[in-house]
Order: C-alpha cells, then structure tokens, then sequence
C-alpha cells in the first residue's frame, strides 16, 4: 500500500510512521524545509519537500497513492500569529483533503484531537457522540482543531472515505518539539513544578495512537470518530506517577484558579508579548485546565481492536527519551541533587 503521509517529523507522526513501515506500506514523507529529517531515520520512504499552507507544493505526490494520513497540525497553545496556525491546520486540511479527491486517492485517515469534544468540569467521561459546538472551544488550538475536524466531517458526508481519529494526550519517547504534555514532564525533571491545578487529562500510549491508524486504513468507519484513550488521571496523579519513576518529589502545593490565571496572564503579557519568547503559562492552557479531560475509548475499542493499556511504561519511556536527549539531567545527576 502506497501512503502519503504528513507529520512524520512530529511526535505522533513520527510513530505513525513507524507502525506503517512495519506493516510493509511504501511511504511518501511530506516534510518541510526546515524539518528535522533525524526523526525520520530508519524509517523507509521517500520525502517530498512541501508544505501544508502552499498545497501546490505537494500535490503531484499524491497521484498513484492508495491513502493518505494527515498527521501533521500546528499544536502550541501560544503563538504570536494565530492566523497562521489556522492556515495550516484548517486550510491545510481543506486542500489536502481536496487534492486527495482530485487525485483519486480511495481513503484518507484523518488525525484530530480529543480536544474537539466538550469537556465537563465535573469530571464527566465524554465520548464522540457528546454535543459539542465551535462555542466550547478555548483558543485558537482547540478551535483549529475543531475547524479543521469539520472539514473531514464534511469530505465524508459527500462521499469521500475520511476516518477521523481523535487521540487524547499522547506520551511516550520522541516527544521533541516538545509538545504542551511534553513539556509538563520536561518541566517536572527540571524541578520546575512546583505546585499543580485540580484537573485532569486522560494519557494514552503514543504506540497504542500509532497502530490504531493502521488499523483505521481498513477498519475504520468513513465519517466515524474515534477517541483513542488510555488512562484518565487528575494531575496530581500523573506527577504522583513521575515522582515513583523518577524520585523527584511531586509536588504537594494546589493553585487555585484564579492564581494561576493571574499568573498566565503576567506570563503571556511579559514572557511573550514583551520579551519575545514562549510563556511557561498561558491563559488558554489554565481555562482548558478548568475542565478535566476524561474520555471513552469505547469506539475505538470495538471497530478498531483499540488497546487501553496502563500508561506508566509510556511515561517511563517519555522521561528515559527526554534524560538521554538533553531535555533533562540524567538519573544519576538528579538522584545527587
């Protein structure tokens, strides 16, 4: 099977790629110019140099392929241009989706995010047939997202064969951007978490994401969505979590919501729009906070053969991948401090 394929160079993508190699597919890697191709090391394929905003770029290598598996999304939670952001993960998704049609490519596996649904503060476990609207959205990612998901909702109801995947919060090692979760185990290797909000996200295996989207190529419902799942844990139980694996103490201080806004806003305000650089805190991420992010795999489960496994070996895996690439100090240097 012959796949073109975006996001390679991504965390997500990057397992994906994978996984499809395994099973034998010929790949055709869209990355950038700027994309790191180390990612892509022993992983079979051709690239093919283009991009997402300018789908010109890429179109001619979607002629002979039997799928495509768009991966690929601008996931930051800051960002200074919020219209670029939605070129890329809206309009990008458009015209890829587009130009898969016109080059009569027969099926399209879509990744979204566990983001698009509407969450409850309550904790409530929500599944794909939740109501949700544009107006539950917070910020510019999630209404991106939510956007974009749309797009591949419409493709499908005239006809085009678009399987939509909506993982939660992946982990695991190749994390090296790295994403907002990676960035919260980075943080906590670092010492640098020192207190923690009452809400909660549901963690999956980035490998369990990577074989569900080979799965998706052939069982997968045009039109369905699928919430790919593992664990849901309150924060406090992901870094309870981390401290057994690493020893670092977790940390026992719990901010209320109003300090933590207060303290993203002066964060965004100076660190990013002063200073230039990205926020430690954002605003959009502490009112996603108030909600906690708890969902069904249940879909997923039964078309796909979706596994729920335990997440501590990702997270064992995310932490040993971020010490031995310079994320973090190692084991023995952090076990003296």
């Amino acid at each position: 099977m012959r796949i073109f394929l975006t996001g390679a160079t991504g965390f997500v993508g990057h397992h994906v790629a994978r996984s499809l190699a395994d099973q034998g597919a010929e790949l055709r890697l869209l990355v950038r110019r700027s994309s790191n191709l180390q990612h892509l090391e022993g992983i079979p394929g051709d690239t093919v140099v283009g991009d997402l905003a300018r789908p010109e770029s890429y179109a001619p290598a979607l002629q002979g392929c039997d799928a495509v598996v768009h991966v690929a999304a601008d996931y930051r939670l800051w960002i200074r241009d919020p219209d670029s952001m939605f070129r890329v993960n809206v309009d990008g998704t458009r015209d890829l989706l587009r130009l898969a049609r016109e080059a009569h490519v027969p099926r399209v596996v879509y990744t979204s995010s566990v983001a698009t649904m509407h969450f409850r503060t309550d904790g409530i476990i929500i599944n794909e047939d939740t109501p949700v609207s544009l107006a539950d959205m917070v910020g510019h990612y999630k209404r991106s997202k939510f956007l974009a998901e749309q797009q591949a909702i419409a493709a499908a109801q005239d006809g085009q064969q678009v399987i939509i995947l909506n993982p939660s919060t992946p982990v695991g090692a190749w994390d090296a951007k790295p994403t907002p979760t990676g960035r919260i185990f980075v943080d906590f290797l670092n010492h640098k978490f020192p207190a923690y909000m009452d809400t909660g996200l549901n963690l999956v295996d980035v490998a369990e994401v990577a074989r569900a989207h080979v799965a998706a190529l052939t069982l997968g419902t045009p039109g369905r969505r699928y919430i790919l799942g593992g664990e849901n844990l309150t924060l406090k139980q992901i870094l309870d979590k981390m401290s057994a694996i690493t020893g670092i103490p977790s940390p026992t201080m719990k901010v209320p919501f109003a300090v933590a806004l207060t303290y993203a806003f002066f964060e965004e305000w100076i660190t990013g729009h002063i200073l230039g650089h990205e926020p430690r805190a954002t605003l959009e991420e502490v009112r996603m906070g108030r909600k906690k992010m708890f969902a069904s795999s249940a879909r997923a489960q039964q078309e796909l053969g979706f596994r729920i496994v335990p997440v501590y070996p990702a997270m064992r895996a995310a932490i040993d991948w971020f010490r031995a690439n310079g994320y973090a100090p190692p084991a023995s240097a952090q076990a003296q401090g």
